[in-house]
């Protein structure tokens, strides 16, 4: 037996940002960010669309391409830091959305980890053979809470959904292994400030900004390099594998030159 995802699915808002569009509102130039982040366009959501309406298409596109029925789905877990509510969780409310009924449905917050840290919650979970199939679904809608009059996170950020369905199938072709870690000595770096209960939502933090992104771009690039780096050699070790035995490295796409760094 083996822990296999079976099925994928993605979605992205109607409305797109060049770089072309950034220079009309930011002192930037479609230079200045391609040669810094490799990014060319993001896409942002409506103001009335929730992570839940960005995720449901995925979570269909990924139920279908697994070839199962909804119902066979017996877990649901959601990785975001951008829910439509503190609670309710997204899950929750997805649950509902695809008519399934009373499955277990958390939502877990790992940042640009969380596809990867609800992975490896779903394999163990599988592997202890209590749940058979269980949709992930990672969904972002980081344009809601970002600054667009800082020119070194607006650019950077945008909306998306994806899904994935894992079960537990005959065969040894699956998941090879896995590598989870964190550091949370480094939690400044790439901060929301206010919004939770260290900062609740005030005047002050309104007026100070504290409710959108803040990061120290030249630490998170330093640090995502050596982690991403060390990730993948221990990946490699746990699944008996060198790099050369690899035909497709797919690496976390945030910026052009931590890949090209990391590679």
């Amino acid at each position: 037996m083996a822990v296999k995802i079976t099925g994928i699915g993605m979605n992205l808002p109607s409305k797109s940002m060049t770089n072309s569009d950034f220079e009309k509102i930011l002192d930037t130039s479609d230079q200045w960010i391609t040669e810094r982040t490799g990014i060319k366009v993001r896409y942002f959501s409506d103001k009335d669309q929730a992570a839940s309406d960005l995720a449901y298409p995925a979570c269909l596109e990924a139920i279908e391409k697994a070839k199962i029925s909804k119902d066979s789905i017996d877990l649901i877990i959601v990785a975001t830091v951008t829910p439509d509510y503190l609670f309710p969780t997204t899950a929750c409310i997805l649950q509902n959305r695809l008519g399934l009924p009373p499955t277990p449905a958390f939502d877990l917050l790992a940042g640009c980890t969380g596809f990867i840290y609800a992975a490896e919650v779903a394999r163990n979970f599988l592997e202890s053979q209590r749940y058979k199939c269980i949709l992930v679904v990672a969904v972002e809608e980081l344009t809601k809470i970002l600054d667009l009059q800082d020119r070194n996170t607006a650019v950077l950020f945008g909306d998306g959904a994806a899904a994935a369905i894992f079960q537990h199938v005959e065969g040894d072709t699956g998941i090879l292994s896995s590598y989870i870690s964190a550091d949370g000595s480094k939690h400044q770096n790439l901060i929301l400030p206010a919004g939770g209960s260290k900062n609740p939502a005030s005047i002050e933090s309104i007026n100070n900004t504290m409710h959108y992104i803040k990061m120290d771009g030249k630490a998170v690039f330093r640090d995502a390099v050596s982690m991403m780096i060390k990730a993948t050699k221990e990946a490699l070790n746990r699944a008996n594998l060198k790099k050369e035995d690899i035909d497709l490295f797919i690496p976390h796409q945030a910026n052009i030159r931590i890949i090209e760094a990391i590679a």
